[in-house]
């Protein structure tokens, strides 16, 4: 299919709504939904969307967001996962006649082929419906329909044979299409990417100033939900190790409104490091800086929002970040600490792109032992971190959105296939 022949609709539950952006889901559809558009490709992304916004916007020429079910989020103002259940049955009612109607009869008359992308657990049924529904009107031809798995969760509330049956299952790594397999589906692997503006680094002021900010201690920076999956644990355990040792290593933290976050910080006080609360006058380089400086803690535990261009030139000035995961179905933060020119530090599942000590530190334990020593040695050779940085940023260009999308269309004649039965080369 070329890009003159078919248009995009993304069906996700997050979005790039501050109402509805939540993770890594609300972070891939925005910028996947604008790099399409950018690719020249009609898209629209259909997404429980905030209440108080317009139904239907446009963003540029080719993009078109639609905030779904603004009935129920009325009542449910806590964010897109308030009223979870009742949004979940609305979208897979409602959203299949709409684009039966809307999109896909209408682009099939003009002799468009549409390509649906669904994103983890709350789009399945709507897609098993939406497959059900063209097959009973004689369109399911007009349509291309991929399930993409990003994260286990909601796995046990999906007919996932059924809905290998209606659609094509993507993964965003080999470590998330083992774990559909270990529930009996295949699919095809399709990696996660990053904005290419990325690229283009932090400013070098920016990071300077906060590397000024540590006054010459070596230090480490942690950003993350706080949850056991993400090994904080490991983090602190192992900045206690590399101080017992000599090394005035220091961590920033920036976690989470979870309640295991107050056990990562006792945690860090029994190891005898010092917490402190980091809390900024605003959110500008400037202001983080200060704060940082006048913070003598172990573990400077930031309180303030973290703008982009704060967090990537953290991402540039620390001398690591900590990216450890003991779970991670991609790892898109080390890709996003490669491209800002930082020294990433993954885990060893979904993190395919990582090869320890040339363009990252991977950790294969949930041990702090093994981390402090991947540290130390990294602190100890100072021609280690420039040559990872460098190799990272190599790295980072082979993950941006273009060249994902190429290997999607790439991907689509043999998706094509399996669905409609012709194969064209």
């Amino acid at each position: 299919m070329s890009q003159q022949s078919y248009r995009v609709v993304v069906l996700s539950f997050e979005g790039p709504d501050a109402y509805s952006f939540v993770g890594g889901l609300g972070v891939r559809v925005a910028e996947l939904t604008q790099a399409l558009s950018e690719a020249g490709l009609d898209t629209h992304l259909v997404f429980v969307g905030s209440p108080d916004a317009p139904a239907v916007e446009r963003v540029g020429p080719r993009l078109e967001l639609r905030r779904w079910g603004q009935w129920i989020s009325a009542h449910h103002r806590d964010g897109v996962y308030d009223g979870e259940p009742g949004k979940v049955l609305d979208y897979a009612r409602s959203v299949p006649p709409f684009l039966v109607e809307d999109v896909i009869e209408p682009a099939s008359r003009r002799g468009e082929h549409v390509l649906v992308l669904a994103e983890d657990w709350q789009t399945a049924d709507a897609l098993i419906s939406l497959d059900r529904m063209l097959r009973g009107r004689g369109l399911r031809h007009a349509a291309t329909l991929i399930w993409n798995a990003n994260n286990t969760y909601g796995f046990e509330r999906i007919d996932l044979q059924g809905l290998a049956a209606a659609a094509t299952l993507t993964a965003v790594s080999k470590y998330m299409k083992f774990e559909l397999a270990l529930a009996g589906v295949p699919s095809l692997v399709i990696p996660n990417g990053i904005p290419t503006r990325l690229l283009a680094g932090p400013d070098e002021g920016d990071v300077q100033l906060l590397r000024a900010a540590m006054a010459g201690s070596p230090f480490f920076i942690k950003v993350g939900r706080y949850s056991p999956d993400k090994a904080w644990f490991q983090a602190v355990d192992a900045i206690a190790a590399l101080r017992a040792s000599g090394i005035p290593a220091r961590l920033i933290v920036r976690g989470g409104k979870e309640a295991y976050g107050v056990e990562v910080l006792a945690r860090a006080r029994h190891l005898g490091l010092r917490v402190a609360e980091v809390r900024a006058a605003g959110r500008e380089v400037q202001h983080i800086h200060d704060a940082l400086k006048n913070c003598d803690a172990d573990v400077l535990d930031v309180r303030a929002f973290l703008e982009e261009p704060v967090l990537y030139a953290l991402y540039a000035a620390a001398d690591a970040v900590l990216a450890n995961s003991k779970k991670e179905p991609f790892g898109l933060v080390g890709l996003e600490v490669m491209a800002a020119g930082g020294v990433a530090v993954c885990g060893s599942t979904g993190e395919e792109y990582a090869e320890p000590f040339v363009n990252a530190i991977v950790t294969d334990t949930e041990e702090g032992r093994e981390l402090a020593t991947a540290l130390a040695t990294l602190l100890r050779d100072p021609a280690m971190g420039p040559a990872i940085r460098a190799a990272g940023l190599e790295t980072a260009r082979r993950y941006v959105w273009p060249v994902v999308i190429e290997t999607l269309q790439r991907k689509l004649p043999f998706i094509g296939s399996l669905q409609h039965g012709t194969l064209a080369i």
